[in-house]
């Protein structure tokens, strides 16, 4: 069958299911993909080509004898911060040079166990710390997307921008990523895609690198609502070996794709509405509202007025955690050594060489506001905010609002290299800016795409939920996706 790798996740699946082509057909024309791409795009740092093939066949004999998952034969590819047994595990780091882990994450662990098969390992910003998925030790990654009659090339998003290129560029038939502050949903936004980043404690965070452990959350990129639920579903679920993990069922999400939004209280906050938006996102954004209202939604006014804080209280916090979480690394157990004359000398020499720049800025940062004299000013002040704007989100749900619709970035995906940004780092950190709110309060959010730019560039809108609510999110975003009917093919240009 031709262009296996055009089919949806569900199609691909349910055409697996009826035998209409084999997994290893499937495997190997995702292979062929990326063979094909890879080189231009700098999605996949690591292909585990032998290991997908042999996934695939044990595939094919479950399919075989009436025994598939509820994944079977999908092949996938997995962000480089997932511990992955026996397989490159770099966080896209120089300081993890030669990681091979002897255990398994639990997201993945579950993508296995519902019959997924791995591609390979993709690519990241440094132990997720970017807006681009440019401070990758490996490169950054190339968004398959072009201005029309341009070949100037673009950003994929980050930190998960290798999920979303891959994604985008039919690579994969969905990928894992992972969320601090909006690295699942402004790379969808970049790339066309649909990125779910779930409840905090839906996904266990075990065996996935940690950034910020108070914010970390594991979800998908695939290209479409209905992939997405399909992939959050077998990715989800209690761990006991993960103290933040919610021991809650795990709703069949795919069922409520089509459930519609008759009914709901869309919350619209004003505090989103910033000084110098660009027109055609304050556009856009309008014209979602329009759709979920269409398709029987009431549309709300709602104040959340600790959102101006949102930004410097996360970048207080999550490099705060950083500077913690990165001490492990220190060249003595595995990864990266570099020799020195005593122990420190060589802590010294490892760290400043196997960090990036953009990761020792992080560390630096959170060093200085965990440090003496200046905890309380910083840490515990933004530690305080951010009970603030979970309590803004509480008092908007309690007074009747089921979700909130939001822009997921302030723009279209920029250049690479783009010189304002590399020349201002806070430039690039204020492309969070839609997002961070989300993890800060812990709570779903849905990028979906809504349009196009100019250029024909696309746009992403962002929906926010109440916890545990994935289900409402997954109902949204459909109508929107439904309602925008976008042509969401690259021109192919790698």
């Amino acid at each position: 069958m031709d262009n296996l790798t055009r089919l949806s996740l569900k199609d691909l699946r349910d055409g697996l299911v009826r035998k209409d082509f084999t997994a290893l057909e499937a495997t190997d024309a995702y292979l062929a993909a990326i063979e094909a791409g890879n080189d231009k795009l700098n999605a996949y740092v690591a292909i585990t080509a032998d290991a997908a093939r042999s996934m695939a066949r044990a595939s094919d004999a479950r399919i075989a004898q009436g025994e598939a998952g509820p994944l079977e034969g999908v092949p996938l590819g997995i962000k480089d911060l997932f511990a992955t047994k026996g397989v490159h595990t770099q966080a896209a780091s120089h300081i993890l040079d030669g990681f091979k882990p002897e255990y398994e994450s639990t997201v993945t662990a579950n993508l296995w166990r519902d019959g997924a098969v791995m591609l390979g390992k993709l690519n990241m910003d440094e132990f997720a710390m970017g807006s681009s998925n440019e401070t990758s030790y490996y490169g950054p990654v190339v968004n398959p997307w072009r201005g029309e009659g341009s070949s100037k090339a673009l950003v994929a998003g980050g930190s998960s921008g290798g999920s979303a290129a891959a994604v985008a560029a039919w690579m994969c038939a969905g990928a894992t990523a992972t969320d601090t502050g909006g690295s699942i949903r402004q790379p969808a936004a970049f790339t066309g895609t649909v990125g779910i980043k779930p409840t905090y404690g839906r996904c266990s965070r075990w065996g996935v690198v940690a950034y910020a452990s108070s914010l970390d959350q594991a979800g998908s990129i695939a290209r479409s609502v209905e992939d997405s639920a399909l992939m959050l579903a077998s990715m989800s679920g209690f761990d006991a070996k993960d103290s933040t993990s919610a021991d809650l069922a795990v709703p069949d999400f795919a069922a409520a794709v089509e459930r519609g939004v008759k009914g709901l209280v869309i919350g619209v906050p004003r505090e989103y509405r910033m000084d110098g938006m660009p027109a055609e996102i304050e556009t856009l954004w309008q014209q979602g509202l329009e759709w979920l209202k269409a398709e029987g939604a009431t549309i709300r006014d709602i104040s959340l007025p600790h959102t101006k804080y949102a930004l410097p209280a996360y970048y207080v916090v999550s490099p705060a955690e950083a500077s913690s979480n990165l001490a492990r690394y220190d060249g003595v157990r595995y990864g990266l050594r570099v020799t020195g004359k005593d122990i420190t000398d060589m802590y010294e020499l490892t760290r400043a060489e196997g960090f990036g720049r953009e990761v020792k800025r992080r560390v630096m940062i959170g060093t200085y506001v965990l440090s003496a004299g200046y905890y309380d000013a910083y840490y515990v002040r933004a530690q305080k905010v951010r009970t603030l704007i979970k309590r803004d989100f509480e008092e908007a749900f309690n007074a009747g609002v089921d979700a909130i619709l939001t822009p997921a970035t302030p723009s279209a995906a920029f250049g690479v290299a783009d010189q304002d940004m590399a020349a201002d780092p806070v430039k690039m950190y204020l492309n969070d800016v839609f997002t961070v709110t989300v993890n800060m309060a812990g709570l779903p959010g849905i990028g979906v795409p809504a349009g196009k730019d100019a250029q024909g560039l696309p746009l992403g809108l962002q929906l926010i939920g109440k916890p545990f609510d994935e289900e409402t999110l997954f109902a949204a975003g459909r109508v929107i996706e439904r309602s925008a009917a976008l042509d969401l093919a690259p021109a192919k240009w790698w």
